[in-house]
């Protein structure tokens, strides 16, 4: 579970994300994100509709599997982003954690949210 300080508190700092964000799509998820200088770290919100399932169990689930995903991703962050998750699929609740985190992983690359190994390099 990631801190208090990397959640998202009030609708307006979601709705300035939804406006304004760009969006990274993958088959299960996507990820929303826009840069925030005002801060010194990221935050983060997971949004998992009835949509996806009806029981609030497994949408827990999901959420927490991708807030623990994307922490162990966050200290190769680039600067501090503002990110939204949205979740299409019920599938992540079965799909193993180490293909959860590669998946996330593969979308903040394809984003440019996180430096690679030849920055860090450099």
């Amino acid at each position: 579970m990631i801190s208090r300080k990397h959640r998202f508190h009030g609708y307006g700092s979601l709705r300035y994300v939804y406006q304004h964000g760009q969006t990274v799509r993958g088959p299960l998820c996507a990820i929303r994100y826009v840069g925030n200088p005002k801060r010194q770290d990221y935050r983060l919100a997971v949004v998992v509709s009835k949509k996806v399932s009806k029981s609030a169990v497994k949408r827990n689930r999901i959420r927490r599997r991708l807030f623990e995903a994307v922490r162990l991703e966050a200290h190769q962050l680039k600067e501090p982003y503002d990110m939204v998750i949205s979740v299409f699929s019920e599938q992540l609740t079965e799909l193993p954690s180490a293909d959860v985190r590669k998946m996330i992983r593969a979308q903040l690359k394809q984003g440019r949210l996180v430096s690679s190994a030849k920055d860090r390099a450099i």
